[in-house]
């Protein structure tokens, strides 16, 4: 059997089960009274320095990797932005918990060709995202790559239980914080129709390039007394389906009801829905709770919030998509896997 017989979320699963049933206790951490309060899994890991209770404070932990060639290219994504990218799919991370993010290191992989003037303009983008979110850059590597990568391993904090996965029940409304199918709707864009210009197209590109994560939002989700939720970057119904599997239920997705910006369904009127349901890197966040206060907490949201499906019981990560006429389609190798099976 090879990795591509099991899936991005299969290997995870696999690689899951095995540091968790070898670990051998809680290590150096017990020494300093550390206590591990999200574990494999998650958004991110997270850690509490004291005891129990709904004031302590939490440090968050999370990683993520942008391969040239497989999540960008040079042609739909420039140095600059680039940069600001890498640093933002990380911030959302952290956004999806309720955090603030803090520290950042850097591991670069860059051909020896690269020049100066790239890499000054890739710096750039990561201290411009960086200074808007208040976080710093502290530290890193760097090797030799027959292609650019960019690794970023990135803390926060917050005060208080992290929001997670594993909290979804039947009965539950499925909301999100914005619109959704932008950033994919920006890489068509520049794949197919290079040179376009104007409002609607800057809108989509920029979506695509330089996605702001919810970190205030995400704050406000916690104040909110939401406890399940995590960011759209793989794409709605696949991402829908990582938080139902995680919570043992299934869920439903309408598409009358999902939040697509009128600048995407202009320019893709046949491939809006598709894009929505699919397209990933929107970086807004996803979070399930009781009708009553999900409902309540929509309607104190602005930028394309929406109430978008409901939890329901079956089988565990099960997602189905009901058009407007009621039509109901599994929801199937729709977001991104590593691992698994081309998409067109």
């Amino acid at each position: 059997m090879q990795i591509k017989d099991l899936g991005e979320f299969g290997v995870i699963d696999l690689l899951t089960r095995m540091v968790i049933d070898w670990r051998a206790g809680s290590g150096n951490s017990q020494s300093f009274s550390f206590n591990l309060t999200v574990d494999n899994g998650d958004d991110t890991a997270a850690w509490s320095p004291g005891p129990s209770g709904t004031g302590r404070v939490n440090e968050l932990f999370t990683t993520d990797t942008m391969v040239e060639g497989v999540h960008f290219t040079r042609e739909t994504t420039p140095w600059l932005d680039l940069g600001w990218k890498s640093l933002a799919s990380n911030i959302s991370d952290v956004a999806s918990m309720g955090g603030l993010p803090t520290y950042a290191l850097v591991t670069l992989g860059l051909p020896s060709e690269t020049e100066v003037s790239d890499l000054e303009s890739l710096y750039k983008g990561m201290l411009q995202i960086s200074n808007d979110y208040g976080l710093a850059i502290v530290g890193g590597d760097m090797v030799r790559s027959p292609v650019v990568f960019i690794t970023v391993a990135l803390t926060g904090v917050m005060r208080g239980q992290p929001m997670v996965r594993t909290g979804a029940r039947p009965g539950d409304l499925v909301a999100v914080t914005g619109h959704l199918g932008s950033s994919g709707g920006g890489l068509k864009l520049m794949l197919e129709r290079t040179s376009e210009a104007g409002e609607a197209a800057d809108f989509l590109r920029e979506s695509h390039r330089r996605p702001r994560p919810a970190v205030a939002v995400g704050q406000s989700l916690v104040e909110s007394g939401i406890t399940t939720a995590m960011d759209v970057s793989d794409g709605m119904a696949d991402d829908l389906s990582k938080l139902c599997r995680a919570s043992g239920v299934s869920g439903k997705i309408f598409t009358d009801r999902l939040p697509v910006h009128p600048f995407l369904r202009d320019w893709f009127p046949e491939g809006c829905v598709d894009l929505a349901l699919g397209g990933g890197e929107d970086y807004v966040l996803l979070f399930t709770g009781p009708p009553a206060k999900v409902n309540h907490v929509v309607a104190s949201l602005s930028g394309g919030a929406a109430v978008v499906g409901e939890i329901s019981v079956g089988t565990p990560g099960q997602i189905t998509v009901v058009d407007a006429l009621g039509n109901e389609v599994a929801a199937s190798n729709r977001g991104w896997d590593h691992f698994g099976p081309a998409q067109d």
